[in-house]
């Protein structure tokens, strides 16, 4: 889980915290005169955003940001009411630059510096003007775009459709006290979650409900630890010192909960009309980046599953997301970088063959089963993949 994110959905909406200061732009009105208009730089600092510019020209625009505070930070670039998360990049740490890819239409916008991940961040306003020299999209590279997004539209359902089916069976287990038969299918159902994890969690009133876990609550703040990992550790309480397991009643309302939430958030996924989901082209080559951010920053570290150390089933899950989000989008790269469409096919194949290394039965060996070394290996084969998928959006929407 991380603290709120992604884009994809057309009524995300992000949880409402105080701002943390006022954003202190120092932008030209006209981009970057010396370089490319549609290139903007970002400045994240601890009590400010500071972009290069507060419009560009629409089509396919760069921000390039830069983390000069003390704290991890994000960057969002929002739609007209501040809800809409056209696209983010997260997870920077201090004197860290990322790269976030976008292609933006005409309209108003906001931007988002998150110094510490937390609350509404630091906004302002960003205009994307008509561009006359805007490139114009093929008929055959169209055709790819439509095939691409309906695909990836069909998978979230049908990601979405497992889940609510597996959680059903989970609660009802927890809840009748047969705890192995829970234990046993809780990776499992968690996956479904997983393959799908940047679009869950764009329902920023969802997401903490569903996925938060007990570090990320703000306890002191009168904040209630809810979802998958409430539940996950009363099932492996072995490493919770003084841990008192939950009553019957308590069990059913954590339970009833968890299926409350997962029901609203396949309802939202399955909605037509103005509130259907979109899936742009840029949206979905950003999810499967972000995916692999996930496994970068949760479960190499054994950070997700702190009681039942299935972290391993997450990985799994979440490189299953990155790759057929990227396979979704790969017909379009092959015609435009078949190059980097190769490299990102030998560069999954090698991250999937070393976690085949560790599976056991029909899913994983425990995250506290590995060495150092074997969690480094892992680690690296995580980062040499990052490096060229990082390169797909620019690639996809060019």
């Amino acid at each position: 889980m991380r603290i709120r994110t992604t884009l994809l959905a057309s009524v995300a909406t992000l949880a409402v915290v105080p701002a943390l200061a006022a954003c202190t732009e120092n932008a030209s009105s006209d981009g970057d005169k010396g370089g490319d208009a549609r290139a903007v730089t970002v400045t994240s600092s601890d009590v400010a955003c500071e972009l290069s510019a507060v419009e560009a020209p629409a089509g396919t625009l760069t921000f390039d940001v830069t983390n000069t505070g003390s704290d991890v930070t994000e960057f969002y670039l929002l739609g007209s009411d501040g809800l809409r998360i056209v696209g983010e990049v997260e997870n920077i740490g201090p004197n860290l630059t990322k790269k976030l890819t976008v292609n933006a239409p005409e309209g108003d916008y906001f931007t988002a510096c998150k110094p510490g991940m937390v609350g509404e961040g630091i906004r302002a306003k960003f205009a994307v003007s008509h561009s006359d020299d805007e490139a114009g999209v093929s008929a055959s590279d169209q055709e790819l775009i439509d095939q691409a997004q309906a695909n990836y539209r069909s998978y979230v359902q049908d990601q979405s459709d497992q889940l609510l089916l597996r959680t059903k069976e989970f609660v009802q287990l927890y809840k009748d006290g047969k705890d192995d038969e829970a234990r046993a299918l809780y990776p499992k159902a968690r996956e479904h979650w997983e393959r799908i994890e940047t679009v869950a969690e764009s329902f920023g009133d969802l997401d903490p409900k569903t996925d938060a876990r007990e570090a990320d609550v703000d306890f002191a703040a009168g904040e209630k630890w809810t979802g998958w990992h409430r539940i996950e550790k009363d099932l492996w309480p072995q490493d919770a010192t003084g841990y008192r397991v939950l009553t019957p009643q308590q069990r059913a309302t954590y339970a009833d909960d968890l299926l409350a939430n997962t029901t609203e958030l396949d309802r939202r996924i399955h909605a037509t009309g103005k509130d259907a989901l979109t899936y742009p082209i840029d949206a979905i080559a950003n999810g499967s980046i972000g995916l692999l951010e996930e496994v970068a920053t949760g479960k190499i570290t054994g950070e997700e599953e702190a009681w039942s150390h299935t972290d391993l089933w997450d990985f799994q899950a979440n490189v299953d997301g990155a790759r057929v989000a990227y396979e979704g989008v790969k017909p379009l790269l092959a015609t435009k970088d078949a190059a980097l469409a190769d490299e990102l096919d030998a560069k999954f194949g090698a991250l999937q063959e070393l976690l085949d290394q560790h599976r056991s039965g029909d899913g994983f060996v425990s995250y506290t089963e590995l060495s150092k070394d074997e969690v480094k290996a892992l680690s690296d084969a995580v980062n040499a993949l990052s490096e060229p998928l990082s390169r797909l959006t620019p690639a996809v929407t060019s």
